[in-house]
């Protein structure tokens, strides 16, 4: 079996657990919903599920085995059953035991917004040249938290190259565990902005928040800190007091090891000249937006700490896209008696929010290219955890929204009302409480040549706006024109 990633021996010498059979997984998960065949699943003990109740399911759907606490395995093939004294330690302990067989270079992520673009760029900058010498590991989706970051590295083959893991956090002391599990060559920071604010009184918490990635850092590794950012200072005195010796900063600041010479920002793309640690570079990024391409240079400092090519990981940077939830673009076709019509452009940002990101996304919309007669149109639903200053917050993105031109603003949610309030009357499309008001309102305004852009917190639920936009020619009977609204129309 080519793609063992666990043996029965191997498993249970990590786990200090103990297993009657000799089988062999090629995955790890802790989720029952996701088996595939040959996975290795740990039963974990969750606030709302115990993993325990689905471990014969498991079986059943083909994994290789489960972890399961003692005296929790009965009724199920013992043959197949790896006990262990807690199922949660078991998932650390094989996290830890694949980080020590692997010879990977690997890099640690983090920051209040852009964690996950930029890991997903780092991924595809070092895919480009692993080739036959290795491979690269990193964490799937947003698995960044004290679940997600140990599953990720116990999934991580030991042939891995490169390893990349992403690390999040909403409260102080939640990262310091798992950047020393990782033990990262390079930690990076992208930013530190007001998110999670209701956890902390201010940037400066929040910044020694994510300045505990660096307290795993190897002895030779590198700190890379956006330069640009107000908590610069802040973040490298903190990664001299964690005993780093090597600071690398990027950004537009005259003085950024990585500097963005010029950006020329597109509608779909970014054209970019910069300097790497002296060494002029121009390459083109995939993604639009100024905020994305200051975060590729953190990704081209960090492809360079770790050794591999920086001029093959600029190239590759061209085939960047957005990401579910995080700038994913969809053309989407109206129809009519089955013939399509020209199509409207839809911006999925509905994953996250905060008044960093909010800004980034409305720079990207005002960016946009609507087609003859179309508009730019903002659907906004709440962003959470902002704390005391939510609604002020949310009022300000006022400006932005008028600088940048955009056109018609939809709001949803108790803090957006703030916004909406605020909003000029010609501006305004409609407001509704919730996310699941508001559709009807937006699906019923769009047409043709549109670019409408959707961001929320997640817990916004905006994503469902998202979906009755991606099916809105399905939902729209043949030879009926899609519905229009009046107010705001």
């Amino acid at each position: 079996m080519s793609d063992v990633l666990w043996t029965a021996v191997d498993a249970a010498a990590a786990t200090r657990g103990v297993s009657a059979g000799d089988w062999m997984a090629s995955g790890v998960t802790i989720d029952s919903r996701q088996i595939k065949p040959g996975d290795l699943f740990i039963a974990i003990s969750g606030p709302n599920h115990d993993g325990h109740t689905f471990a014969a399911d498991a079986l059943a759907q083909g994994a290789a085995a489960v972890v399961v606490q003692d005296g929790k395995s009965d009724g199920l093939d013992e043959g197949r059953v790896l006990r262990v004294a807690d199922t949660m330690t078991a998932l650390e302990d094989l996290a830890r035991a694949a980080r020590d067989r692997s010879a990977a270079r690997i890099a640690a992520i983090t920051g209040s917004v852009g964690k996950t673009g930029t890991k997903e760029a780092l991924r595809l900058a070092l895919l480009a040249q692993a080739g036959n010498n290795g491979s690269v590991t990193a964490t799937e989706g947003n698995l960044n938290n004290h679940w997600g970051l140990p599953l990720s590295l116990a999934r991580m083959p030991e042939a891995t190259r490169f390893g990349i893991f992403e690390m999040g956090m909403s409260a102080a002391g939640e990262i310091s565990p798992l950047s020393r599990m990782a033990r990262p060559h390079v930690a990076l920071i992208t930013t530190v902005a007001h998110t999670h604010s209701e956890f902390f009184e201010g940037l400066e918490q929040i910044a020694d928040a994510k300045a505990e990635i660096f307290d795993g850092l190897t002895e030779d590794g590198t700190a890379i800190l956006n330069r640009d950012n107000a908590m610069y200072a802040h973040l490298t005195a903190a990664a001299r007091r964690a005993g780093v010796n090597k600071v690398v900063t990027f950004g537009a600041n005259l003085e950024a090891d990585c500097r963005l010479l010029d950006v020329e920002l597109r509608a779909r793309h970014s054209d970019i000249s910069a300097e790497i640690n002296g060494r002029a570079i121009s390459y083109t990024l995939g993604v639009p937006g100024r905020h994305l391409a200051l975060n590729s240079l953190g990704v081209l400092a960090a492809v360079q700490a770790l050794g591999a090519d920086v001029d093959q990981a600029a190239t590759a940077l061209k085939d960047m896209h957005g990401l579910a939830g995080r700038g994913e673009r969809h053309q989407i076709a109206l129809r009519q008696q089955g013939i399509e019509w020209t199509s409207f452009e839809l911006i999925d940002e509905s994953y996250n929010a905060s008044p960093a990101s909010m800004a980034a996304a409305i720079s990207v919309l005002t960016g946009s290219e609507p087609k003859v007669g179309g508009r730019r149109i903002a659907v906004l639903g709440d962003m959470l955890e902002l704390g005391a200053k939510a609604d002020t917050l949310h009022a300000a993105l006022v400006a932005p929204l008028a600088e940048g031109g955009i056109d018609k603003v939809f709001t949803a949610g108790q803090y957006m009302a703030s916004l909406w309030g605020a909003l000029p009357n010609d501006m305004r499309g409609g407001h509704a409480s919730t996310a699941d008001a508001l559709t009807p309102m937006v699906t019923a305004f769009v047409q043709p040549g549109d670019v409408v852009m959707v961001k929320s917190s997640l817990g916004s639920r905006t994503g469902q706006i998202v979906e009755a936009l991606k099916n809105i020619s399905d939902n729209a009977a043949d030879g009926d024109a899609p519905p229009r609204v009046v107010n705001g129309g």
